[in-house]
């Protein structure tokens, strides 16, 4: 008779790093397929690191009037990027020993902001990072809470750093101030999101691995 492992297995955990792996080639073929054109140089040609958001790939038409043949790429790399930070929001409750209203809350916003973020290209832009950010902004801050509960410092540290570049996006994005710099902390700030993310990950996969390491030698002792 074999030991029951949870709903979650732990080798389940490690398909959001192979959705990551995906999500990094698919917008670099977005990248490198973009015609060209950003808000400062509508007359620039392809994608630039310093001048373009990411956003820009996801567009219909490219800033200089163009077809977006890079449209298809990074809508793809948004779908698994997406389809993988909701298996991680989905698990990350596993993380924490002590069950509470909070971690429902971090679960359903991280969710709810995820989901949110798959209409970017549906040509309410705006409307749709503002609607995001928010429950973003609510499970980051819940989710913090709960690292500081357990002491995870350097997670807990991490996380600090991402919510702090998230609300430096937010403030430049809404009020004009300093926006040339906005797409190159755009970049930041996603890479920051993903680093973070990919060790909230690895910390699942460890705890998992050890519930179900204990559930087995516990239905060995009883036999």
């Amino acid at each position: 008779m074999k030991a029951k492992t949870g709903f979650i297995k732990p080798i389940i955990m490690l398909l959001p790093f192979v959705g990551i792996g995906l999500f990094v080639l698919f917008y670099t073929l977005s990248a490198l397929n973009y015609p060209g054109g950003s808000w400062n140089f509508s007359n620039q040609t392809g994608f630039s690191f310093w001048h373009n958001y990411l956003c820009d790939l996801l567009d219909d038409y490219a800033i200089n009037g163009e077809v977006n043949s890079a449209r298809f790429f990074a809508r793809i790399a948004l779908g698994v990027l997406c389809a993988s930070l909701i298996l991680i929001w989905l698990s990350l409750p596993k993380l924490f020993t002590i069950k509470s209203f909070n971690l429902t809350i971090m679960r359903l916003a991280g969710l709810l902001s995820i989901i949110v973020t798959l209409f970017l290209a549906s040509g309410t832009h705006d409307f749709i990072l503002r609607i995001a950010g928010i429950f973003g902004a609510i499970a980051i801050i819940t989710c913090l809470v709960e690292l500081y509960k357990i002491k995870y410092d350097k997670l807990l540290m991490l996380g600090v750093f991402c919510l702090l570049v998230f609300l430096a996006n937010y403030f430049i994005y809404e009020t004009n101030y300093y926006i040339k710099i906005l797409p190159v902390l755009q970049k930041l700030t996603f890479i920051s999101f993903i680093v973070w993310f990919v060790f909230l990950d690895i910390q699942v996969y460890r705890k998992l691995r050890f519930l179900n390491e204990n559930r087995t030698a516990n239905h060995e002792g009883l036999k």
